[in-house]
């Protein structure tokens, strides 16, 4: 998906894990994940780094869909869809 779309997706539930360092932010979409239905999208805010690397894989290992990632200043918005 573009950036553009990205950003206009509706989302069901932002997790904002921009205090915690890595293994905290998947922790917290590990968490919260349960709590949106199939098919709807989830945001996660987090300004680690690892994040980006480990969102994807744990969706592929799950089933979940990877949408993509928009940078923003200091931190990056990450999309999932429930599956």
């Amino acid at each position: 998906m573009t950036t553009e779309e990205l950003k206009n997706l509706e989302v069901a539930k932002t997790v904002d894990a921009r205090g915690t360092a890595c293994p905290g932010p998947l922790l917290e979409v590990k968490k919260a994940i349960g709590s949106i239905d199939e098919d709807e999208v989830m945001e996660v805010l987090s300004a680690d780094e690892g994040t980006k690397v480990d969102i994807p894989k744990w969706c592929n290992k799950q089933g979940h869909e990877y949408l993509g990632a928009v940078e923003e200043h200091g931190y990056f918005k990450i999309y999932l869809r429930k599956k």
